[in-house]
């Protein structure tokens, strides 16, 4: 077989090059806010409180570079009206560098700066860790942290978090022009007696009628109603078709890590909430992960008005949902109706779980980030809560705005036992040994050595912009696979440099992929 070359999906990887300053997790971003209005915080609360986007203009320095006429308004909903309500200045911003000047970028080429206040995590951590686990199996923001000021005072260490938005895109999937939603809804919820009853932003189907979806998702491109209903009706009325209009594989990376990390304030938690969907030019949409201050267990309601417990959320079922056949979750009920996807789907599960929490690499990477900004929480003017709080939280549950939020550790250590002795986990599945291509003349055959698999897959695309096709391999001597029964399995296509691809081996109840963070990466053919 041919050296494998391995390769992490192309635009992903440049983005990540391009963004080394601004999100580089072992330093502190300075950001001063100065602004000419001296009523600035009681124009910015009217402002919020209007629901407006409008924002009050200001002067901002990023590390000392300055930057004029720039839009600020605050943002978040919890982060904000609890936090305001509490009376404390730490609140969280929303920073448009091109409000005023469209030419005008922030360092790196970024639009706008998005600074959370750590609401509801006193270790700080959950945020900028989530991300870092998120981005090495799916497009996912970077972020870091950020000492904020305003006026010359010093407001506290917020969450530097990257906005998805055209420049994510970009970055990511090599352009922006598609159909882009924001799937959180405008609360408090309407009531429209003239739609179908859905559930928040869960992509159920609500009819054609664009305005019973209007308040659960906001279309942040220039069009995009009948893309998001054609989505929508699909998933739920013929889900068997659903890979032509879905990345199945970027969906169950994200129900995976919702459910490894209970990331339960999302699309699998009570409010079905906190993602986008992007659709690309070859007709699927990709699911994206946003706002993670409250995973690891910082959110306790899995889909009922019943707070989960410490040990419920340390054993909740990687089937959440699915058990129950809930039509209120189609993304997760209907995909695991499908048993390849749901195999699948428990790979990445198992692979999150080897690669940061049986090897205990999170506990090493809380320690290194505990360094970086030991210090600065420590001294902070306005922290919403105790530095105990900061130093304790990683291993136990500490109080936070009078709910209990569970330790990191004290969680996934649990957590990560619980899963692995899933019965669907214990059997070990498919074992891939070794994977690899050979040409012959017109012809490409690709073999994969593989143990305890009852089928396997080519996982393939001709060129980076297309959708990855399945088709089956064969370990019965007529697939360029040597001798039937031998464990070397086969498929062949039509010779093309460049084609991307990775396999799927499928056992009786899970299943294994080489590479294992497909498709985010992938093999490729030279």
């Amino acid at each position: 077989m041919l050296r494998l070359i391995l390769c992490l999906s192309f635009f992903g990887f440049i983005g990540g090059a391009q963004a080394q300053d601004l999100y580089d997790l072992n330093k502190i971003v300075e950001v001063r806010i100065t602004f000419n209005d001296s009523n600035w915080a009681h124009k910015l609360d009217s402002l919020k409180e209007l629901g407006t986007k409008e924002r009050l203009v200001a002067e901002v320095s990023v590390n000392g570079t300055i930057y004029k006429q720039v839009g600020v308004r605050y943002k978040g909903n919890s982060s904000y009206f609890n936090i305001r309500k509490s009376g404390s200045v730490k609140l969280p911003f929303n920073l448009e560098a091109n409000y005023i000047d469209k030419d005008q970028t922030f360092e790196g080429g970024y639009e706008t700066l998005k600074l959370s206040n750590v609401f509801r995590d006193p270790s700080y951590l959950r945020e900028v860790l989530s991300y870092e686990i998120a981005g090495k199996y799916m497009p996912a923001p970077r972020a870091n942290f950020a000492k904020v000021y305003v006026n010359g005072e010093y407001l506290g260490l917020y969450n530097n978090t990257e906005s998805i938005d055209d420049k994510f895109l970009e970055d990511h999937f090599g352009n922006h022009k598609g159909t882009f939603v924001k799937c959180d809804p405008e609360w408090p919820l309407a009531e429209k007696s003239h739609c179908p009853k859905g559930d928040k932003a869960s992509l159920m189907y609500l009819g054609d009628n664009p305005n019973c979806y209007m308040g659960l998702y906001e279309i942040k491109s220039k069009k995009g109603w009948s893309d998001l209903i054609q989505l929508t009706k699909t998933l739920n009325e013929s889900p068997e078709d659903v890979d032509t209009i879905l990345n199945i594989d970027h969906a169950l990376w994200m129900l995976a890590f919702n459910s490894v990390l209970v990331n339960l304030d999302s699309y699998t938690g009570r409010l079905s909430h906190n993602y986008y969907i992007y659709r690309q030019p070859n007709g699927q949409f990709s699911t994206l992960v946003w706002d993670m201050n409250l995973s690891f267990g910082g959110f306790r309601f899995a889909g009922t008005d019943k707070s989960l417990s410490n040990e419920e959320m340390q054993t909740l079922s990687p089937f959440l949902h699915y058990k129950t056949q809930d039509p209120k979750r189609p993304l997760i009920t209907n995909l695991f109706n499908n048993n390849l996807y749901r195999k699948v789907y428990l790979a990445h599960i198992r692979t999150i779980l080897e690669e940061n929490f049986v090897n205990g690499a999170y506990k090493e990477r809380i320690t290194a980030i505990q360094e970086v900004i030991a210090a600065e929480v420590e001294k902070e003017p306005h922290r919403l809560y105790p530095y105990e709080g900061f130093m304790e939280n990683t291993e136990k549950t500490v109080m936070a705005d009078r709910a209990e939020i569970i330790g990191i550790s004290e969680l996934m250590e649990a957590r990560t036992t619980y899963l692995l002795n899933h019965s669907t986990m214990k059997d070990g599945g498919p074992d891939i040994k070794e994977v690899g291509h050979i040409i012959y003349g017109p012809t490409l055959a690709f073999n994969a050595t593989i143990e305890n698999t009852e089928k396997a897959w080519l996982a393939y695309r001709l060129n980076p912009e297309d959708a990855f096709s399945l088709l089956e391999m064969f370990d019965d001597s007529s697939h360029n696979d040597e001798m039937a029964g031998d464990n070397i399995w086969g498929a062949t296509l039509d010779y093309q440099s460049g084609i991307q691809y990775y396999i799927i081996a499928e056992g009786e109840k899970s299943a294994q992929l080489s590479p294992t963070h497909a498709s985010y990466e992938f093999h490729k053919v030279e």
